[in-house]
């Protein structure tokens, strides 16, 4: 890198206060799922504010901001959308106040993860006042819909809309770590049928309830013997929610349905999974249908999106190109070499590494176990080096 990463770290240092305002105006505009509309103006107006070249809302709501010109395209990712509250009454301080103290921003949101945006618009902000990014151009996105479909939006940026970057930093919370890969997912769905009858006389019907729980039984043993992998860690299986259909609750249920979370590990696919349920003796002895569940919804713009709720799994090497400039970066900013670790959630990850086989990294500001807690917290410290690494990192790419 041609800069002193201490002037770096300087010129970081002198937005706090801006960066400070923008996080707590965020966290104060609710942004669930499919109802980013409003914090996408709030980040464009930042973005101009920074000095971006080029700002794009795509047609799924995505917010993209464009700085240079370079070859090389690097993508930079956060997600803007959050999880609901849950029960508003434990939460010790208001969800959407977006309060400041303890040098630290609470509210839904800031672990996970759209305060990611301030250093990404405010790394942006460096690289064209300290003249960087020469050789690259510095793609900063704040995706939509991902707490849905964790994806999605990348999939529709990179095909739909035909940004295909070299390289891409995702900013879910790492704790300042450079993480390398994470589990896949999928969501699957079990259905068994039955007979029903008069619950004063089970014995005329055929209870799809009694049959389901022999599956679940034997989805318990298979959970057990699934793979494992050194760095990514074991595949597991669990069943999450159950229903039946049934004329009364006096009345023997005709059918019963499950629905499966599958984390994938290495060498794991949706075709294996789905055939490790099919052969399960108790749902081949009652015909059971087991299906990948599919996600249709409504973008905020009103562009209908959906895919198979199929989520690769991906892992770059750690003596890749990427992944080392993530920890010369991460040295730059944090004074000293971060730990290379990896998630144990799914990110938009599944799309560009996963899907698309674009190297692909991560380093996030804030702890991921404060993630869909009532105990979201973004420390400004953190903010700072993030921000710090998102304007450097470019720099040691290209220079290899």
């Amino acid at each position: 890198m041609d800069i002193k990463p201490e002037i770096l770290n300087r010129k970081i240092k002198s937005y706090e206060k801006d960066m400070i305002a923008f996080a707590r105006d965020m966290v104060r505009i609710p942004s669930f799922s499919c109802q980013e509309g409003k914090l996408v103006e709030r980040i464009k107006k930042e973005m101009i504010k920074a000095g971006f070249d080029r700002i794009k809302i795509d047609s799924m709501g995505n917010i993209i901001g464009f700085i240079g010109k370079g070859k090389t395209k690097l993508m930079i990712d956060a997600h803007i959308d959050t999880v609901g509250v849950g029960d508003p009454k434990a939460w010790k301080i208001d969800p959407f106040a977006g309060v400041f103290k303890n040098g630290a921003i609470y509210g839904r949101g800031a672990t996970d993860q759209k305060l990611s945006m301030v250093s990404m618009v405010y790394a942006g902000k460096a690289i064209k006042e300290l003249g960087l990014g020469k050789d690259y151009t510095y793609i900063a996105v704040g995706s939509v819909q991902e707490e849905d479909c964790d994806g999605l939006p990348l999939l529709h940026i990179i095909n739909k809309e035909k940004i295909k970057p070299d390289f891409v930093v995702l900013t879910e919370p790492t704790n300042l770590a450079v993480y390398r890969g994470h589990r896949g997912r999928m969501e699957m769905k079990v259905t068994v049928k039955g007979r029903s009858c008069h619950a004063s006389a089970p014995e005329r019907g055929d209870n799809a309830i009694t049959k389901m729980s022999y599956i679940v039984q034997e989805i318990d043993r298979l959970n057990k013997r699934l793979k494992n992998d050194k760095f990514l860690g074991k595949g597991t299986v669990a069943v999450t929610f159950t229903e039946a259909k049934t004329p009364s609750l006096n009345a023997v249920p005709d059918e019963c349905v499950i629905y499966l979370d599958r984390r994938l590990t290495v060498g794991e696919t949706l075709k294996s999974s789905v055939k490790e349920i099919e052969s399960l003796p108790s749902v081949k002895k009652f015909k059971a249908k087991v299906e990948v569940l599919q996600y249709d919804a409504v973008s905020w713009t009103g562009l209908k999106v959906g895919q198979e709720k199929y989520f690769p799994t991906w892992v770059l090497p750690e003596n890749h190109k990427l992944v080392q400039a993530g920890a010369e970066a991460g040295k730059a900013s944090l004074g000293k070499m971060p730990v290379v670790d990896k998630w144990v959630f799914s990110t938009n990850g599944v799309a560009s590494a996963g899907r698309l086989g674009i190297p692909t990294i991560g380093f996030g500001p804030s702890n991921e176990v404060y993630a869909h807690t009532v105990n979201e917290f973004m420390p400004v410290e953190h903010l700072l080096k993030a921000a710090s690494f998102y304007a450097c990192i470019g720099e040691f790419l290209t220079s290899k």
